[in-house]
């Protein structure tokens, strides 16, 4: 196997962590970033990506998550394509492009590679997602840029994260009819209290749908087979749930009389009482936040089913304390109390943060352990070799 990479690069926060994992297995990097008009179809892209596909002798083109029209490219090209999902669902995988043999696709959701391969995806693997302890530590451990006080970083509680506050259910809502509002409400209110599962696509029936497709349109590519019913639980009532979820939890701690700190490029004016610090940069500022942070939450959005998002092995890894919303895959890594906390509804989650704000030495205890588990077993490090041996027995 050729021992050159071609990663195209986008937007994804733990790119470069990927990128210095593969350098150290040995393989040489290419770095490659086009303007993508559409996950899809880009006969623009697909036309200048395949001048760099025959440029050299590929072992594999990698992206973290899936682009249906770089798989597509380096199925002409007869070049292996290797994807690792940080976000579920990804709509451009419901492409008639995931079928493709050259496709070897990593996902960090169990049921999510569950779902493809029932439908027939030939190279489907579940892969969890990590952290770089070593670049956290050291970032955590670091002063503050000249100019920019301790305190900045410096909270009881805190959340880094978007409110999600343009999601188009609000720009819907107003069209829609009073039943279907109501429906929709009841539905949210419900799952917003729910974690580890998720009903919202189960809930569109087949009379939901037919209504809402009249106030809905769904907009679909050549290829794609997502529809109705998976796009608008998703970046409809998913992202509208996430907001709910979000708010109303800052908003319980804060009225529990903890104080709560902000750091999102949301907008924040209607979390009254609650302490907006700004954003802050992902690689240098973030694990100072955490380290320095008593109880650091996530919140996971509703669409990703099982899986554990980036955020709870940052935070870990950067030595901080981590109070994470139930995921039906967390209890595989970690111990509820000894490495990380975890809250099932609203209620708990006021009543963990408030205990754990309150005893310091457990709450570091447990930081500690979480800390050392990820650096032992939960690294990008480790996950990448696991990729690179899979493959070696795939291809």
């Amino acid at each position: 196997m050729a021992k050159k990479i071609l990663f195209y690069r986008w937007k994804a926060y733990n790119y470069l962590d990927i990128r210095q994992a593969f350098e150290k297995e040995g393989y040489e990097v290419t770095e490659v970033y086009q303007k993508l008009e559409s996950y899809d179809i880009d006969r623009a892209f697909a036309a200048k990506f395949d001048r760099t596909l025959v440029s050299e002798p590929w072992a594999f083109v990698f992206t973290v998550n899936y682009f249906a029209v770089i798989s597509d490219a380096c199925k002409r090209r007869g070049v292996p394509y290797v994807a690792w999902t940080c976000d579920n669902p990804l709509i451009s995988m419901y492409h008639e492009s995931v079928f493709n043999e050259n496709n070897f696709i990593f996902s960090f959701d169990r049921t999510n590679v569950k779902e493809f391969l029932d439908m027939g995806a030939p190279h489907m693997y579940y892969l969890p997602l990590a952290a770089n302890p070593d670049r956290l530590q050291r970032a955590a451990a670091a002063p503050p840029a000249e100019g920019v006080e301790s305190s900045l970083y410096e909270n009881t509680v805190s959340f880094a994260g978007s409110l999600y506050e343009r999601n188009s259910y609000d720009r819907l809502e107003p069209k829609l009819p009073d039943y279907l509002k109501g429906y929709f409400d009841g539905i949210m209110e419900m799952q917003a209290d729910l974690y580890g599962a998720n009903m919202l696509e189960e809930a569109l029936t087949p009379d939901i749908l037919a209504e809402l497709s009249e106030y809905f349109t769904l907009e679909k590519t050549e290829g794609s087979f997502s529809n109705l019913s998976l796009v608008f639980s998703t970046t409809v009532l998913g992202f509208k749930v996430a907001q709910k979820q979000r708010k109303e939890g800052l908003l319980a701690l804060t009225a529990a009389g903890l104080p709560v700190s902000i750091y999102s490029n949301s907008d924040t004016s209607d979390l009254i009482g609650i302490s907006y610090k700004g954003g802050l940069e992902y690689w240098t500022e973030l694990p100072k936040m955490y380290r320095h942070t008593d109880v650091n939450l996530n919140f996971t959005i509703p669409n990703i089913v099982s899986g554990i998002p980036l955020r709870v092995f940052d935070i870990l890894g950067s030595g901080g304390f981590c109070l994470t919303n139930y995921q039906a895959e967390l209890p595989e890594y970690f111990t509820d109390g000894q490495d990380i906390a975890i809250f099932y509804g609203r209620e708990d989650l006021v009543e963990k943060a408030k205990y754990y704000a309150a005893h310091d030495s457990q709450r570091e205890i447990i930081a500690a352990r979480g800390a050392r588990k990820v650096a032992e077993q939960h690294t990008v490090g480790q996950r990448i070799r696991k990729l690179l041996e899979t493959l070696k027995t795939a291809l």
